[in-house]
């Protein structure tokens, strides 16, 4: 499976179309650029687990989703998402590599991936040797790298299923506010 984007939000203005706001962790409402996302059906927001980032902060319920249509695009603002079609799941780190997505947020916006940068210096925030978890699974982070948006899909380092690897995959936000055009790519390796 090749994967062609991970979907980039902002928070300037609340647009909502009906129904209660969605929130970003700050419990701002939270604005999509362009149509609303439609992730599948059986995306779950939470109840999975847990993914804690301790060295930054960050600790949020782990939710699942699938590909659709080669773009991941996690359904909520305050989760991560085990990527259920590609990899295994963290039941099975040993066996395989885990994919993890995550909204950040630009315009003030406060998403789960907002913690893994750093908007104003255009990098990751996590370092190499980070501790994650994720549903009780203990991770310490290898590597980190940005990838453009573009270029994600053919990275083969991104997505080898590797026995015992996370990778988490965020949107890289710009300090001018723009769309974002990259991804970070966190790696780690089962502790």
């Amino acid at each position: 499976m090749v994967v062609t984007a991970i979907v980039g939000l902002t928070l300037p203005h609340t647009r909502q179309t009906g129904g209660p706001p969605t929130l970003d962790l700050a419990g701002h409402p939270v604005q999509v650029d362009g149509p609303a996302p439609a992730p599948s059906a059986s995306a779950t927001p939470s109840g999975v687990g847990r993914f804690a980032a301790p060295s930054v902060g960050l600790d949020v319920p782990l939710g699942a989703l699938s590909v659709v249509d080669d773009v991941v695009e996690p359904p909520g603002f305050t989760s991560a998402y085990w990527v259920r079609n590609l990899g295994v799941a963290p039941t099975d780190a040993a066996h395989g590599t885990v994919f993890v997505a995550m909204h950040s947020l630009r315009g003030g916006g406060v998403g789960p991936g907002n913690a893994l940068i750093d908007v104003a210096a255009g990098r990751p925030r996590i370092a190499a040797g980070a501790a994650i978890t994720v549903d009780d699974v203990r991770y310490r982070v290898t590597r980190t790298e940005t990838v453009g948006k573009g270029d994600i899909h053919a990275d083969a380092e991104v997505w080898a299923n590797t026995p015992g690897r996370l990778v988490v995959i965020t949107c890289l936000q710009r300090p001018d506010g723009e769309r974002s055009v990259s991804n970070v790519v966190v790696e780690a390796v089962r502790a």
